[in-house]
């Protein structure tokens, strides 16, 4: 049977499970890297790439072997951060306003931040740029990170590019000198070792090695000297980077005497991008990359040390388990106090954890799927998941413990193992469809953020071509759709248009601009428009509208000489 979901409320727990000693509030150190596979690690039996720092890590930690995440970025993120499948909170895709998390999920910031502990993220959110959808706005006191879903990307600062970049720290975007891996490091050190009284929890998330791959010459090279294609150096070497990074952060721990007291876990947000192909390309024998709805796109590394809790000694567990099991088991390592306001579908894995020979570990049902698209499409690119089977796409059946690289689809031999996991699969389809129609709204007019800096990154279309990113952007994409926003006090309202941010000053390139406002919910709504010329070479063109209180969809369209329409990429709207 599928495993329902669940609400946990967890106590200061007095005993934890056989094998884990308890500890005063640990710290927890959470490493996620992006876009890199189970394969992309030596210690996974890569022959080719050096990652010295987390191959000793591995040998000193339990080990998730058969850990489970969503097939892209954005997802597993949610998944990870509340416990809850991802398209639960609203979440399903990696750009078009479904990268963004409801606010109203409980995530990790806030689980750690009210039992006491000081939180910060590093690195990639990826769950919304703007207000309520923020990492300040979901439990993190300390938060330093790029726009978007990496660096250089839309809502990035302009012109990023991995070294010497521009990055959002504390509310503000302040310059920085370096290599962006090096700097989110440097920045979760600086954090661990503050003087407080505090644990801390730190979400380390670093850009690396997604795309593009832009890395010094010294970590790629020694790759393309051994015969490896030029990307997939570059990509390697961002890896060996991060390696090197761990290698530092874990010297630090344990100088400062926090190594001890430290849930220290590593894993990655989905299968490789870049590491399986070519003559040196591997991947641990599993089928598919990232994307992919097989064991490639969402079986990714996850390792646990804490050797207080005696997490130690480099033991592989190779129970099914996913991405929503982070936020139950850390909170039970740690003894917290968790009411969430939304049921779990994930499970503590601390009993297993603890004393992996003597648990008698049930069997589970888990159920990935990738919808890169504006609503999600039943059985697409989807994998129910047990011990033994993995039933993908609603038609082929692979039976794990004799095809790990599903090569044969053996459904026509199992038909009732096909109707009992399709069951499983309609059952879990009609409870996460429940937000299908439901829009993670941008606030405009609050308090935490006015003005609100909208960018075409969350246009919400069935075209596929957003401009997602700096390069599509400089080659003026022609594309519009609209931003879901939430109006959230009745005013008078500045809407300004622009090519490119504010202290860019780029020309329009237009002669006309439109804004058009649709305000209320389905079966109440109104709309406003309002029309203007622009100037030759005008940089921006703003509208002065009144906006009632409430959910609305706000549609920009910018008219070029040559007649073509497309929306203003960025759009700062202020309450006077």
């Amino acid at each position: 049977m599928i495993r329902r979901a669940f609400l946990l409320t967890l106590v200061l727990l007095p005993l934890l499970p056989a094998g884990v000693r308890a500890a005063e509030k640990p710290n927890v150190l959470v490493i996620i890297t992006d876009d890199q596979g189970y394969g992309d690690l030596a210690c996974h039996g890569n022959e080719t790439i050096k990652t010295p720092n987390l191959d000793k890590l591995h040998a000193e930690s339990v080990r998730l072997t058969n850990y489970h995440v969503d097939p892209t970025c954005s997802p597993t993120r949610s998944a990870l951060m509340t416990g809850r499948y991802s398209t639960r909170t609203g979440v399903w895709h990696t750009i078009m306003g479904r990268s963004m998390m409801h606010p109203d999920e409980f995530t990790l910031g806030e689980m750690f931040a009210a039992n006491g502990y000081r939180t910060a993220m590093f690195g990639k959110w990826h769950l919304g740029d703007n207000a309520p959808l923020r990492p300040e706005d979901q439990g993190f006191d300390h938060v330093f990170h790029h726009g978007g879903g990496g660096v250089g990307q839309t809502p990035d600062y302009w012109d990023n590019s991995y070294f010497d970049d521009t990055y959002y720290k504390d509310g503000k975007w302040q310059p920085h000198e370096g290599y962006c891996t090096d700097i989110w490091f440097d920045g979760a050190i600086d954090f661990v070792t503050a003087d407080s009284d505090k644990p801390f929890f730190a979400y380390l998330s670093t850009n690396a090695p997604h795309g593009p791959f832009n890395v010094s010459p010294k970590y790629s090279e020694p790759y393309e000297k051994l015969g490896v294609p030029k990307n997939q150096a570059k990509f390697w070497g961002m890896i060996t980077n991060i390696d090197e990074n761990v290698g530092k952060l874990r010297k630090v721990l344990a100088e400062k005497g926090l190594a001890e007291n430290t849930i220290l876990v590593f894993t990655t947000d989905n299968g490789t991008a870049a590491g399986a192909g070519g003559p040196k390309g591997f991947n641990a024998g599993m089928r598919g990359q990232k994307g992919s709805e097989y064991d490639g796109g969402h079986r990714v590394p996850f390792f646990v040390h804490w050797p207080q809790g005696e997490l130690t000694g480099g033991r592989d567990l190779h129970a099914l388990s996913a991405h929503v099991d982070v936020l139950p088991t850390l909170a039970e390592l740690c003894g917290l106090k968790v009411d969430p306001p939304n049921p779990l579908d994930g499970t503590s894995l601390a009993r297993l954890l603890g004393d992996a020979p003597s648990v008698d570990w049930p069997d589970r049902t888990l159920l990935v799927h990738s919808q890169r698209v504006e609503t999600p499409q039943k059985w697409r690119k989807s994998a129910v998941m047990t011990q033994r089977w993995r039933f993908v796409n609603g038609k082929e059946l692979y039976d794990m413990t004799e095809d790990p690289g599903q090569k044969k689809d053996v459904a026509a031999d199992h038909p009732e193992v096909v109707e009992k996991l399709t069951g499983e699969y309609e059952a879990w389809w009609k409870s996460i469809g429940t937000r299908f129609g439901d829009y993670v709204r941008i606030d405009v007019g609050s308090k935490a953020e006015n003005p609100a800096h909208l960018t075409c990154h969350d246009w919400h279309t069935n075209n596929r071509a957003v401009p997602w990113n700096h390069g599509h952007i400089r080659r003026d994409l022609v594309a519009n759709g609209y931003w879901a926003v939430n109006v959230t006090e009745a005013g008078q309202y500045r809407i300004t248009l622009r090519n490119r941010p504010a202290h860019v000053k780029h020309p329009l390139n237009a002669t006309s601009a439109e804004v058009s406002i649709e305000s209320g919910g389905e079966g109440e709504s109104s709309g406003m428009g309002a029309g203007q010329s622009i100037d030759e070479g005008a940089t921006e063109v703003s509208f002065d509208v009144e906006l009632p209180a409430g959910p609305a969809k706000l549609t920009t369209t910018l008219t070029g000489k040559d007649g073509k329409k497309r929306g203003a990429y960025f759009v700062e709207i202020e309450r006077q």
